[in-house]
């Protein structure tokens, strides 16, 4: 096995690669400018963690001392006018650094570009690219250049603007690089790829094209994104009058994607990005049921949200096998839309007494708010062919997962402490809505949070027409279940009347 050290670990493909390494066996020494980046991540206490910045000699060799295998993932996104002279500095310096370590590879993942001489003018930024994986390859330690296209998976700069892009936008018009030509990838192919390089003894100095099974226009992958995600087909009318400055300024109204970030990735689509070789399956082979294709790779990326517990969708994607997930590490802007009411409250009242309420709550019981508003959603929903209020509880005091209540469905309990539903009610999108209670510092305090993922444009429009609603249904719960629980205290020490339920 491998002693490895990985650059960028608190970004996109560094973390999620090192947990595949750690999977695969390796020894993982993480290099981070800022350790506390890293702190709380799960694999964290598996690894050694250093901190050094690229550009200093001195550190970054004691960094490298003792690897064998050192991946470079550091690039300017959004670097400033000098962007490109500091990315040079930076692998200059780190290539001398692991030429004086002994390291024995440098694995680095750079961008697929077009052929010099193709007449196809090529961005700056991946020109800087470019420049990086031609210094390591000379630098007279052994290299290998993964050069990729567009990365499918959540996280992803260049997913999150194809995901916001499509979900947002059924018409757009569109600059002409929506024509381009390109061949995505899977993140868990990418990671294949990487993790394979610290097990290879043979001695090798070249770059490698990866690209997945489909060749796709930025136009075709925003229909087949939208056909995935169940979305009806977009009406895609490219202009000719948006330069690049102007489609990031675009992107970055459009979408939460910053037009820093946009313009490089614009800058990227606007020439042909299509693997001319595959020479790597002659050290890595394609797994036995081929690359992922595109379609399963936006599923992938798309799944977690879809899956059963919501709650490790924002909070604890980063689990080895799932590298297309968000991590924790992501931007904020990474994921997809992801609206959230959260409230809470201090209750007086002990814990058992706050868990019968939420545990009881619904049916003959109701929500604790404003009974009417309830009746009316219910009654909506039936008339759009949903299953309305009339499903009650199956008891009027015990839960188990897969209850309904009302029209809810309790997606995950653990008795005493949480109680999650997922919505089954007729919705463009999905929605949870979770009730918990915790003691802290001797207090019981209830907190409460609603969660809507939108579905397309149709979604987004939900959320904000019915917001003005959910600050009166959901902003008197807490404080009408805090009184049922302190009247449940009451009446068990026999002094005083029963609160009702309703708003």
């Amino acid at each position: 096995m491998a002693r490895c050290l990985v650059t960028g670990a608190s970004g996109y493909i560094g973390g999620r690669l090192v947990p595949e390494l750690l999977a695969a066996g390796h020894d993982v020494r993480c290099m981070v400018r800022s350790a506390g980046r890293l702190r709380d991540l799960p694999w964290a206490g598996r690894t050694e963690i250093v901190e050094a910045d690229a550009r200093d000699l001195g550190r970054t060799a004691d960094a490298l001392r003792g690897i064998d295998v050192a991946y470079y993932l550091i690039h300017s996104m959004s670097g400033g006018r000098d962007f490109a002279a500091a990315d040079r500095q930076a692998a200059r310096t780190f290539a001398a650094a692991a030429r004086r370590a002994g390291v024995r590879r440098i694995v680095y993942l750079g961008g697929l570009t077009p052929e010099p001489g193709e007449g196809r003018a090529v961005s700056t930024h991946m020109s800087s690219r470019a420049e990086v994986g031609e210094i390591f390859l000379s630098s007279g330690v052994p290299t290998v250049v993964l050069r990729a296209a567009v990365i499918i998976g959540s996280g992803s700069a260049s997913f999150e603007m194809l995901r916001y892009l499509t979900e947002r936008l059924p018409v757009m018009t569109t600059p002409r690089w929506v024509r381009s030509s390109t061949q995505p990838i899977a993140v868990r192919d990418v990671l294949r790829y990487l993790v394979a390089w610290a097990a290879i003894d043979e001695e090798v100095n070249g770059d490698f094209d990866i690209g997945g099974p489909d060749v796709l226009t930025y136009a075709e992958m925003m229909n087949r994104y939208a056909a995935v995600a169940g979305l009806p087909p977009r009406l895609i009318i490219p202009v000719p009058l948006l330069t690049p400055r102007l489609s990031s300024l675009w992107v970055g109204l459009v979408t939460p994607v910053p037009a820093s970030i946009a313009r490089p990735l614009v800058e990227s689509l606007r020439t042909q990005a299509v693997c001319r070789e595959h020479d790597i399956a002659r050290y890595v082979g394609d797994p036995p049921d081929g690359l992922i294709r595109f379609d399963l790779a936006v599923s992938l990326a798309l799944q977690k949200i879809k899956e059963v517990d919501v709650a490790t969708r924002w909070s604890s994607a980063a689990v080895p096998g799932a590298p297309s997930d968000p991590l924790p590490t992501d931007p904020d802007w990474a994921g997809g839309s992801l609206y959230i009411d959260q409230r809470s409250a201090v209750v007086s009242a002990a814990p058992e007494e706050l868990w019968g309420v939420i545990e009881g709550i619904g049916g003959e019981n109701g929500w604790y708010s404003l009974p009417v508003a309830w009746k009316i959603r219910g009654v909506l929903d039936r008339l759009v062919g949903g299953v309305g209020l009339r499903r009650g509880r199956r008891d009027p005091l015990r839960l188990r997962v897969g209850d309904s209540i009302d029209f809810w469905r309790v997606e995950e309990i653990e008795h005493g402490h949480l109680l999650r539903l997922r919505a089954e009610m007729r919705l463009p999108g999905l929605a949870w809505l979770e009730l918990s209670q915790r003691l802290e510092n001797g207090r019981t305090v209830y907190y409460q949070r609603a969660v809507f993922h939108p579905h397309g444009l149709l979604g987004h429009l939900y959320w904000w027409t019915i917001l003005p609603f959910h600050g009166l249904i959901f902003g008197r719960m807490p404080r009408n279940v805090a009184a049922a629980a302190r009247d449940t205290a009451r009446r068990g020490r026999g002094d005083g009347p029963r609160v009702s339920p309703g708003g």
